[in-house]
């Protein structure tokens, strides 16, 4: 069965996340009911990680295993599966894949996105789209609080429980590697864009490092309580979690990958 490597966007708003689940209202299971409307019998995908319900996806890469039997071109599968999808699903590109491929275990670093917007009135364009913040935001001291997370880590306290986690982790199950980052203004409006680049990334794991970190540059936490979270693991997890709207799954990276 020859393998395709997929890449789609989504607008996460009306979904309940990625992963498959009972009631069919998630990306996966949509994706899935398009692949078998075309090949007219059951195919499961696998995707290289889950977004949460009303988390977007701007590059959201997964493979399947086509019958050998379908001689349509990668580049066909792209316009077939557009066909059966609601406008806030779109497939991108798709290109063969070795056997060896895997969309989540192949894949060696992601980069998520985090939109705040600083605007006193929020557009109702950005509604859905961005975390509205109009009060009391420091930018510098938001990159200062970044700044810190950069690094390898025991991210421990800024981990959400899933529920499927060992019941004794080994040392290493919390450590992640961030590569960057960071906070730019986006010219000409008061949008704040916060990238992290890792090569990993937790249960709501981004989502409550953007929540700390605006504590800390709305002056209600020091920078000084950030360091010793990241200094001391064993703690409380942190309990700010910013809104699911304004995150997004920006890029997944592979091997030979830019």
């Amino acid at each position: 069965m020859p393998r395709l490597h997929f890449t789609c966007a989504y607008d996460g708003t009306p979904w309940q996340g990625w992963q498959s689940q009972a009631g069919g209202l998630t990306v996966q299971d949509t994706l899935e009911a398009a692949f078998a409307a075309i090949l007219r019998a059951p195919l499961r995908i696998a995707g290289s990680g889950r977004t949460d319900a009303g988390v977007h996806a701007r590059a959201q890469h997964f493979h399947a295993d086509v019958p050998d039997t379908c001689r349509m071109s990668a580049a066909n599968w792209v316009a077939a599966l557009n066909a059966h999808l609601p406008a806030s699903i779109r497939i991108l590109s798709a290109c063969g894949a070795g056997e060896g491929f895997h969309a989540r275990f192949s894949a060696v670093g992601k980069v998520y996105e985090y939109l705040i917007s600083t605007a006193p009135v929020l557009s109702p364009f950005e509604h859905n789209r961005v975390w509205h913040c109009p009060h009391g935001l420091c930018v510098e001291t938001l990159a200062a609080a970044l700044h810190l997370y950069e690094g390898e880590h025991d991210f421990r306290r800024f981990a959400a429980k899933r529920g499927n986690e060992p019941a004794e982790p080994p040392a290493d199950y919390f450590v992640r590697t961030i590569y960057s980052a960071t906070v730019t203004a986006e010219p000409g409006s008061q949008l704040l864009r916060l990238r992290y680049h890792g090569n990993g990334f937790m249960y709501r794991m981004v989502r409550l490092l953007t929540g700390t970190a605006h504590k800390v540059a709305a002056g209600k936490m020091q920078l000084a309580e950030l360091e010793q979270m990241l200094a001391y693991p064993q703690g409380e997890k942190t309990r700010h979690c910013a809104p699911a709207a304004g995150l997004y799954l920006a890029r997944v990276d592979y091997a030979g990958s830019e």
